[in-house]
């Protein structure tokens, strides 16, 4: 399952930790979100559906990214796709698909955006 999975990558990251979002799951850091995982379906909620350009069911992450990754993702197409709500923010459908290597760095380096210094200086890179 998606959230199993999520929960792995995201728990091992210093003093990350999961909560309920108004839909969904999420992993913060220090109050801040770093990754979030709901599923769209029957064009519910109707922010992601339309970001992601599905009405599902599907699963999706967002996450922080920056500078020239930031670019690269919010332009690449399927499976990412650029919501609007944040400026660093990237959205990334979660399927069969899924590369689970590319999924661990994307959410380290969004992560590694919002924690304390003190933190990311603990994280080991994939």
């Amino acid at each position: 399952m998606d959230v199993e999975r999520l929960r792995e990558i995201c728990l091992a990251l210093p003093e990350a930790y999961q909560e309920q979002a108004w839909v969904g799951t999420r992993w913060c850091v220090r109050k801040k979100n770093f990754a979030h995982v709901l599923t769209i379906a029957d064009g519910w909620p109707p922010a992601y559906a339309r970001a992601a350009g599905q009405d599902g069911p599907v699963t999706v992450l967002t996450f922080r990214a920056s500078g020239q990754e930031l670019d690269a993702l919010a332009n690449a197409g399927h499976p990412f796709f650029k919501p609007v709500w944040f400026p660093d923010i990237v959205g990334m459908v979660l399927d069969a698909a899924t590369d689970w290597a590319e999924v661990t760095e994307l959410l380290t380096e969004s992560y590694c955006l919002l924690a304390p210094k003190t933190l990311v200086e603990r994280v080991r890179r994939p």
